[in-house]
Order: C-alpha cells, then sequence, then structure tokens
C-alpha cells in the first residue's frame, strides 16, 4: 500500500495488502477448463496450415527437392523453398546485437545440423501440409559432421553466457595448490539438453498489407517484435504480438525463433493466415538447448579444511556458425571462500543447432560440477558435507569482494537441515539400508542465482468508481504472474485485488521487459507498483488541496492508500474513499505510468544473489544400481515473497528438474550421422509424478534493502542449483561410488 513517500517501501505484513498471501492462480479456471487460449488455439478466417521439412543430415547441402510431387498433392496450396522464400530486410546471419541470433529461414540449401528447416510445406489442412513435406524426398550432399566434445579443434571463447569474459582470476591458484595440505582434481562432464515445454513453439500469422497480426509463444514480447520489425523491414508498431499464456519457455521462447519467422514469411508468399506448430521430435535444434560440458574442478585447503585454491575449467560448445557458450565455470565465482580462483573456458564447434538460454543456463551445468567437487573435498578432510561448507561461508562475493546486498545462507543451512534431520547422517558412505534392504544415501547441495532486473513499463488507472485498471506487456510462462504481478497492481493502487483488472500478454501494452533470468516479478513488479504509486500521488494531490476534503492540508505529512481510501499518515481515522475524491474533482479516471531499471550504484556496491540449501534422500538396488530419490527438502531465501504459493510452486518444479539433470535427462547423439536419437519424450527421459518424491520448500526470511523498491529476488530458476549436486552426492553416499558423469545410469552404479 503505497504513500505519498516515493522512496518508502511497503510492508508486505501491512493490513489490507495483498502482497505475501498465498492466493490461488486467477488463471486457474482457464486453464482447468481449457478455456485459456494459447498460440496455436487460434484459427483466423481463411487459415491454412504449415508443416516444416527438415534436414535429417547434420551437415553437407541438399542437392534436390521434389516440390513438384509435393505441389502436386490435392491440399497443398504453396512449397516455400530458398528459391521462393520472400525477401528479408536484413540478413538472418547478420549479428546486430548480443540477442540477435542467426536463424535458419531457408537463405541457401547449406546445412548446419540435423533438423534444421530445409522447407516449409503450405497446405488447406495439417495433414496435407505433412504429406506434401514427406512427398519433397530431399537427397543430400552430406559431409561428415563434428558431434562430439571430444572432436575439434578447442579455442577459447571471445565470451561466454551474454558478455562474460572467458577467464577470471583472483589471486594465485597455482600457488595456492601446490601450498594446500589436501587436494582434489576430479572432471565431471553433463550432457546436451533440450527444452520441452508442454507448448512446442507455435505461430499464427496474418498480414495485412505491411501490418502483421502473430498469435505465438513469447517470453519477449518487445525483443520478438523488434526482431522481425529488424527482419521484415516493416515498423515495430506495424506487428501486434498476442501471447496471454506459455505453456512453458524456460529460456526458449525468450528470443524469437526461426520457425516462428518461418511461419510469418509462408503467410506472406500466400497472402493468407498461416498457422505453423513445431512437432515435438522438431523441437530438436532449431529452437536452442543446453550445451553439454566437460568441467575439470581443483580444490586444495589447509590442514584445518578452509579452501585455498578453486580452479573451474569448462570445455563446451556452440554451433558452426554462432556464439553462445554455457557459462558453467561461472558458479565458482559466488559460493565460496577463498584467496585463490580462477575460471576458464576452451570450446569447440559442433554441427549443431546453437546452445541457448535453458533454465539456470551456466548455473545448472557448473553447480552440479562445483557441489560434487566440494562434497569429495569435504571427504578428503573428513568433515561432514554441511560442516565443511559452513567452513568455507563466503561472507563476500568471493571474486569481486562485494559485500552481499543480503544473505541468509546460513538461516538456508540451519533450518532445511533440522527439517531434513540432517544431524543423524553417517559420515562414512554406504551405512544405511531401509527394511527392504536398499542402500539409503544422504546428500546436500548449496543453491544459488543472481538477483537481476531488467528494464519495464506499466501503466496504470484509477477510475470514478473506485476500481483499478494497471497494463503490462507482461508473460505468464505457468509461473503465475497472472496473479503475482495483479497482486503487486493492487497494492500499488491500495486496493482489495477483486478491484483491479489486469491486463499482459499483449505488444500493445507497455514493454514490461523480457521474462527470463528470474527477473521478471522484479522487473514488471516495480513498474507496475511505480505506476500504481503514480496514480495515488496525482490522487493525493486532488484530495489534499480540497478544502471539502477531511484531507485538505495533508500534503506535508503524507497520505496512505488502503482499501480503497486515502488515510492521513499522523491521523489514519482521517480517510476519503476513492470514489468520493473523483467525483468531487469531476475526474472521470487518473491515469499514471511507472518504469523499473536496475540502481547502477546498488550494482556497484553490492553482489546481489539469493540462495538456498537442499538436502536429498536415495534409496539404491545395490544388485541393479537402481536409483530413486525419496525425499528432497530444499530451504530458499529469496527476498521478498509476493505469494508464497507460487513461489513453493517454483520451488517445486525447479528441485524436480534438478534431480532430472541428475538422474534422467541427457540427448543421445548418433556421432556419425549427428542426429538426436531420442528425439521425443518416450525416450527423452524427464520426470513423471511416479518419479517424483516428497518435496518440501521452506521459505526462509530475508530483507533485501538494495536490490530493488520491493525487495524481491527472482525463484524460477535457484531451485535447480543445488538440487542436482544433493541428489548426487546422495547417490555417492549411499553407494560409495562417485558418479562424475550425468545422467547417473544403473551401469555406473554396478
Amino acid at each position: 500500500m503505497p504513500d505519498t513517500a516515493p522512496t518508502q517501501a511497503p510492508a508486505h505484513t501491512r493490513h489490507g495488502s495483498s502482497i505475501g498471501q498465498p492466493l490461488t492462480r486467477r488463471d486457474g479456471i482457464l486453464k482447468v477448463t481449457g478455456s485459456a487460449r494459447y498460440a496455436a488455439d487460434n484459427n483466423p478466417e481463411g487459415m491454412l496450415h504449415a508443416v516444416m521439412a527438415v534436414s535429417s543430415i547434420a551437415r553437407g547441402r541438399v542437392a534436390a527437392l521434389n516440390v513438384a510431387a509435393a505441389r502436386a498433392h490435392p491440399g497443398v496450396v504453396e512449397v516455400m523453398t530458398p528459391a521462393n522464400r520472400p525477401p528479408l530486410a536484413a540478413d538472418p546471419d547478420e549479428k546486430t546485437n548480443p540477442f540477435a541470433f542467426r536463424l535458419d529461414l531457408l537463405q541457401s540449401d547449406h546445412v548446419r545440423y540435423a533438423n534444421q528447416p530445409i522447407a516449409v510445406v503450405i497446405a488447406e489442412t495439417l495433414e496435407a501440409a505433412a504429406e506434401g513435406a514427406r512427398l519433397l524426398a530431399p537427397r543430400y550432399e552430406a559431409e561428415a559432421p563434428r558431434a562430439s566434445l571430444t572432436t575439434g579443434e578447442r579455442f577459447v571463447p571471445r565470451t561466454v553466457g551474454v558478455g562474460n569474459p572467458p577467464e577470471v582470476r583472483k589471486g594465485d591458484v597455482e600457488a595456492g595448490l601446490a601450498d594446500a595440505t589436501r587436494r582434489v582434481e576430479a572432471t565431471y562432464s553433463t550432457p546436451a539438453q533440450f527444452h520441452n515445454a508442454m507448448e512446442p513453439h507455435a505461430i499464427v500469422a496474418s498480414w495485412d498489407g505491411d501490418r502483421l497480426v502473430l498469435d505465438t509463444p513469447t517470453q519477449g514480447l518487445a525483443l520478438a517484435q523488434m526482431r522481425a520489425a529488424e527482419l521484415l523491414g516493416i515498423s515495430a508498431e506495424h506487428i501486434h504480438i498476442r501471447s496471454p499464456f506459455l505453456g512453458g519457455g524456460f529460456g526458449s521462447k525468450g528470443l524469437l525463433a526461426g520457425p516462428q519467422m518461418l511461419g510469418i514469411l509462408a503467410a506472406k508468399l500466400v497472402g493468407r493466415p498461416v498457422k505453423l506448430v513445431l512437432r515435438r521430435d522438431q523441437m530438436y535444434g532449431p529452437v536452442g538447448h543446453r550445451a553439454a560440458t566437460q568441467q575439470t574442478l581443483r580444490l586444495g585447503t589447509d590442514e584445518a579444511g578452509a579452501l585455498q585454491a578453486i580452479s573451474h575449467h569448462a570445455l563446451t560448445y556452440s554451433s558452426s556458425f554462432d556464439d553462445f557458450f554455457e557459462p558453467a565455470a561461472d558458479t565458482s565465482h559466488t559460493l565460496y571462500a577463498s584467496p585463490a580462483i580462477a575460471t576458464t573456458y576452451e570450446a569447440v564447434r559442433l554441427d549443431t543447432g546453437t546452445p541457448l538460454f535453458m533454465r539456470a543456463p551456466g548455473e545448472a551445468t557448473g553447480s552440479i560440477a562445483l557441489e560434487s567437487a566440494i562434497d569429495e573435498m569435504a571427504w578428503a578432510c573428513g568433515m561432514d558435507p554441511l560442516e565443511f561448507r559452513l567452513k568455507n561461508y563466503a561472507d563476500v562475493e568471493p571474486v569481486s569482494g562485494k559485500s552481499f546486498s543480503s544473505k541468509a545462507l546460513r538461516e538456508c543451512y540451519a533450518q532445511g537441515a533440522e527439517r531434513f534431520g540432517w544431524a543423524s547422517r553417517p559420515v562414512q558412505p554406504r551405512q544405511m539400508r531401509d527394511e527392504a534392504g536398499l542402500l539409503v544415501g544422504w546428500g546436500m547441495g548449496t543453491a544459488t542465482f543472481p538477483a537481476l532486473m531488467f528494464q519495464g513499463q506499466a501503466r496504470a488507472v484509477l477510475r470514478q468508481d473506485g476500481s483499478g485498471l494497471v497494463e503490462s506487456g507482461a508473460h505468464d510462462m505457468g509461473q503465475g504472474a497472472w496473479t503475482a504481478l495483479a497482486q503487486i497492481a493492487a497494492d500499488g493502487l491500495g486496493l482489495p485485488l477483486e478491484r483491479v483488472e489486469f491486463r499482459a500478454g499483449d505488444s500493445t501494452l507497455p514493454d514490461a521487459g523480457i521474462a527470463g533470468g528470474s527477473a521478471h516479478t522484479a522487473t514488471a513488479g516495480i513498474a507496475i507498483h511505480a505506476a500504481g504509486g503514480d496514480v495515488i500521488a496525482k490522487l493525493a494531490a486532488l484530495a489534499t488541496g480540497d478544502e471539502r476534503s477531511p484531507l485538505f492540508g495533508a500534503g506535508n505529512v503524507g497520505v496512505i492508500a488502503r482499501d480503497g481510501r486515502l488515510h492521513r499518515r499522523d491521523d489514519e481515522s482521517r480517510s476519503e474513499r476513492y470514489e468520493d475524491i473523483l467525483l468531487r474533482a469531476g475526474v472521470a479516471e487518473i491515469a499514471g505510468r511507472g518504469s523499473s531499471a536496475s540502481d547502477p550504484s546498488a550494482q556497484e556496491a553490492h553482489a546481489m544473489h539469493a540462495h538456498g540449501a537442499v538436502f536429498a534422500e536415495v534409496k539404491v538396488d545395490p544388485e541393479l544400481g537402481q536409483v530413486r530419490v525419496t525425499r528432497m527438502v530444499g530451504a530458499f531465501a529469496a527476498g521478498t515473497i509476493i505469494n508464497p504459493r507460487m513461489v513453493r510452486s517454483q520451488y517445486y518444479g525447479g528441485m524436480i528438474w534438478g534431480m532430472s539433470f541428475a538422474l534422467h535427462e541427457h540427448a543421445a547423439m548418433d556421432r556419425r550421422t549427428g542426429r538426436i536419437m531420442n528425439a521425443n519424450l518416450a525416450d527423452y527421459h524427464v520426470p513423471v509424478n511416479a518419479d517424483t518424491p516428497a518435496i518440501e520448500a521452506i521459505l526462509v526470511e530475508e530483507h533485501d534493502p538494495y536490490v530493488n523498491a520491493l525487495g524481491i529476488k527472482g525463484v524460477g530458476e535457484i531451485g535447480i542449483t543445488g538440487s542436482a549436486g544433493a541428489v548426487a552426492n546422495a547417490v555417492w553416499h549411499a553407494t560409495g561410488i562417485r558418479v562424475r558423469h550425468f545422467p547417473i545410469t544403473p551401469d555406473q552404479l554396478i
């Protein structure tokens, strides 16, 4: 509930606030009744269906396509190939900014990876388009693909992640290792993983002259709008994108992908609306993935178990034609105190689609290696894993030396360990069995993720009937943004939630920034709250300047907005309804705007992260090597909690994904052909309900006065970090076998 002092952030414990309330999803009924309209649910009049034909080789060229056979199919309207694709205003292989990744838009017959689009068949029905695509019967001139991290010439990438340096050093790591009393050196490998959101990429494109209407899932409306405008050579204002619901994104829908642009071009070619939806197997290639890594960690401690050096080297890859390198080693910058830390990278080029952002990019891959190595170091020192982590607790960010804006990791360790029962864990492995004779192991991992915020905007309106409207081009990927952001909107306007209409998911609304980096609640939320504060300030000026108002003259002491009334800060018994203020002033509505952006001075002074601790129990069949996770407890500190119900849901999802990382998920590539052999949900294993253990997420209280005006930190990605390592460490504790190649499979335990 705002007051007229703009620097005072509202406390979520104050009476009447929606912030901090565990409300159910506002969009829940729409989703369970099937009323929520996703992109592929749209069917404009005269719509055609498009199906991509994709390459079955990973490197070479398309020598021939039987376009005539496809066009002869009675339902096929047109076949789009490099020969007749509508012209583009910009080269799709041109990089104009760090987020303008190169796209395959039928610019040539060259094949750069398996599943690359090589043609688009457009037909009256989906079935006809699919049959037409098969009739193309492509012939290739194939070359041997580069398909393994162990092949190809290694090089040091110019940057990793988005602009991060490929080498960071603090202190003398080699001297620290040489002087260490105890040392551990181990190499861990993580596999390629592919986004498998419930909703695949889809687009419905409709042209009207040089104006374009798109229904497509996106985590960044403005970014998609600008990229499409750049490629098409039209004004971004002429592109209207509707994306009210996403069936999961996880980074893969952060940027406009090649298949979406092909749907737009197909509609341009035929002059009718076109729908293009990827098949599940087509998700494996043109829309991003998490790259495989090979990570070598070298740790050294003194006699007392204090870390003296951390060296974290990562080998990864990108595609043959673009640059995104998984920043796996960077997680070692922030977690454990050491006088010497070095992170370094090498990379190779593979004939694959370009890796991109996938939930906790870098942190997920890096933390499972780091947390495994920390456990190995604790064992070498004869220390309990939690004791060792506390011994090496970082009170300032290790690499930068900055103080943390807030850090309640000790409390996470304490509350998580107590709830899990960690104190009764035997230090020696292979000491516990259940009544059925299964080996039981307990492991832990530390969780961390940066607290980010991007630029965002919002608009708020207070109507004469006392209701509110808040608009922001925000994105709900299933994380509960419709609910949490509406709660912030209600708090900003000082209204009950049911009195506020919240509009989002449309490019005609103010740009809310990208829903990525666990930053969306902070980015959109701060803008929304500021817009509400702008409205209330204008309303307060009306009231305090009106002699007929009981608030007249309160401009110096200020007013507080709560439950649809303004109250004097020094005497809350003196108040007035919004409706009365507006009616007497003859004002139909008051509109306000708000924006958000990170504070450079705060970022310069403080390291900003969310933290957590995850504890896992596994049971392992000693004869078959089968692993089941039976319990997980996570304790997380992430600043102000807008909606505890939504936050726990995010933690659960992240912890399950961490379990999946450790035990299930990997893409199996045929090195001879460069093709993914398990490009489906039957063979690409992700956890189902039967795999999911009893999970508990503890919300550790934390107040952060620096991270942003509301003290919000993101929660979407932190749950993976720590969880994967906790499961891996539990498997070691159960079996005494240290697996360093993930996922952990039965053959590695027998």
